[in-house]
């Protein structure tokens, strides 16, 4: 079986903010009823419609026939969500075997839609009543779960009817499960503290579901597709959410045009105050990705231990050594930059902290600041409300922990995140899988690329350069902040065209900057 994955996937597009919203489960359920009111549609042709672009993607990625698919089915509009699509796959000779779950009534649309599939296909379905039937489905098959959607209202726990069924389900190690909208048993929008089925893809409706984007849900959800299936356009135009799914059509209108007569002071000039004895490569791949990302001009400021190896390494960067050999406690600046980022490799020393004070009471313009002055930042809480409005701030999951305090579940950390970039007034770039841009109105921007094999020390660093860079060159902090994790992430997408998750390095994100520019830029 071949699975086809392209980088990056483009969705669709709204016309209010041209970003992908990320609506609530009410909301979704809100668009369904609006769509079958006002354009008008019934029920069961939505139902149609949803079930044609499932079958659509379906078959671009599981391009092989030799596996047996095998659709359970719940009772409400998931499973007839589930009975539409075996009717559509058996149509396209698939081998399709449909399983019905027990249940004590059914909705209307999986009435009519068992109707049609058992006029015609009464041998492709069985009614199962125990759920260790399930382990008698061949290990190769594909198990499609359309058993419960965006409509659960309690969890699947230990006494519920679809408990030993997911379970089940989540033992017996299919080769791929694939959900109909999201994982049977998933909350779409708060923490799941039951079951869910670990899917190895969903194919969600028209918008991704929030819980698809946290961590937590990270066995439950590995990959996702959002498909469109034609809601419509006035609900989802005037549909209010904080929430947003970066994708490539976002990137691509926020990029600048270079003029044929620019110059490299069109382009600003950036400085990267870095480093520290025996972490002199930060500062490097900070400094490095920051002329990638098109900064006209680069200045490090460094530890004088530091200068010859920038020097060597990125011969295009102008140094500022500092009087202190082996760290930074001077950073004092002879210039106003268009743009200063602060913090990879520099330690946490009481004379690198002082200068960081001294440098953001004086600085005027939005900063970028990373590692450990972030780390130092949580020492000194009371030095957050000096930071100058609308800066950067980009930690990892702990980094954030320190700085805002901890949380029970990632929808608390989520809450959180809002609030410190509110109550700061910064952007908050909290980094991961779909890394998530909080900017000061609350608004958080959920990242389409990126991969596993960019956990490597110095890909945070070289995210810094790249958010600097793009502040240089008169992006907004926001604007500078969503563009350059979505070209972090895309640059290690085109890496790992060339490299493995296993092998890929800091380095290799920035080497493969320029394809993911040209790309974007497409």
């Amino acid at each position: 079986m071949r699975i086809q994955h392209l980088i990056p996937i483009s969705y669709i597009t709204y016309k209010e903010y041209d970003m992908l919203k990320i609506l609530s489960g009410k909301q979704m359920r809100e668009a369904d009823q609006y769509t079958i009111a006002y354009e008008p549609v019934s029920s069961l042709q939505l139902m149609e419609r949803a079930a044609a672009a499932f079958v659509a993607q379906f078959g671009k990625d599981f391009v092989a026939l030799k596996h047996p698919v095998y659709i359970l089915c719940g009772p409400g509009n998931n499973g007839g969500d589930g009975l539409a699509v075996a009717r559509m796959l058996l149509h396209k000779s698939y081998e399709v075997w449909v399983w019905i779950l027990p249940a004590e009534k059914h909705s209307a649309d999986f009435s009519a839609n068992y109707k049609r599939l058992e006029s015609n296909y009464s041998t492709r379905i069985r009614q199962i009543s125990s759920s260790d039937e399930i382990s008698r489905i061949p290990s190769h098959a594909i198990v499609i779960d359309a058993i419960l959607g965006t409509g659960l209202n309690e969890p699947v726990q230990s006494g519920s009817r679809y408990f030993p069924f997911i379970q089940q389900i989540n033992e017996c190690n299919f080769e791929y499960v694939v959900s109909v909208d999201i994982p049977s048993g998933l909350f779409a929008d708060q923490t799941t503290p039951g079951i869910a089925v670990k899917a190895h893809i969903a194919y969600t409706f028209q918008s991704p579901k929030l819980a698809m984007l946290l961590p937590e849900n990270g066995v439950y959800v590995q990959d996702f597709k959002v498909l469109d299936i034609g809601l419509h356009e006035d609900y989802l135009d005037n549909a209010i959410t904080d929430f947003y799914y970066l994708e490539q059509h976002d990137a691509n209108e926020m990029l600048h045009d270079r003029s044929k007569y620019s110059h490299k002071g069109t382009f600003g000039h950036a400085c990267i105050m870095a480093g520290s004895y025996g972490k002199m490569g930060a500062a490097v791949l900070s400094a490095k990705a920051c002329l990638r990302s098109g900064a006209g001009l680069v200045t490090a400021r460094i530890p004088a231990c530091g200068y010859e190896i920038m020097q060597t390494a990125v011969p295009e960067v102008m140094c500022l050594p500092d009087v202190s050999e082996n760290i930074l406690a001077d950073m004092t600046l002879p210039v106003v930059y268009d743009a200063l980022a602060v913090g990879p490799g520099i330690g946490t020393a009481a004379a690198t902290a002082q200068a960081l004070q001294e440098c953001i009471a004086k600085q005027k313009n939005p900063m970028v600041l990373d590692a450990d002055a972030l780390n130092i930042l949580s020492q000194h809480p009371e030095w957050l409300s000096l930071l100058p409005s609308g800066s950067i701030l980009t930690p990892h999951p702990r980094e954030f922990q320190r700085l805002a305090g901890s949380w029970e579940n990632d929808f608390e950390r989520l809450s959180l995140l809002q609030q410190f970039a509110r109550k700061y007034g910064v952007t908050v770039v909290l980094k991961g899988a779909h890394t998530a841009v909080a900017t000061p109105d609350g608004k958080v921007y959920f990242n389409a690329t990126g991969n596993a094999g960019m956990a490597t020390a110095g890909s945070g660093d070289v995210l810094t350069g790249i958010i600097a860079g793009l502040l240089a060159q008169r992006y907004t902090p926001e604007q500078s902040a969503i563009l350059g994790v979505y070209l972090h992430g895309l640059a290690g997408d085109m890496a790992l065209q060339n490299q493995s998750m296993e092998s890929m390095i800091a380095s290799d994100i920035i080497d493969a900057l320029g394809a993911a520019f040209r790309h974007v830029s497409y």
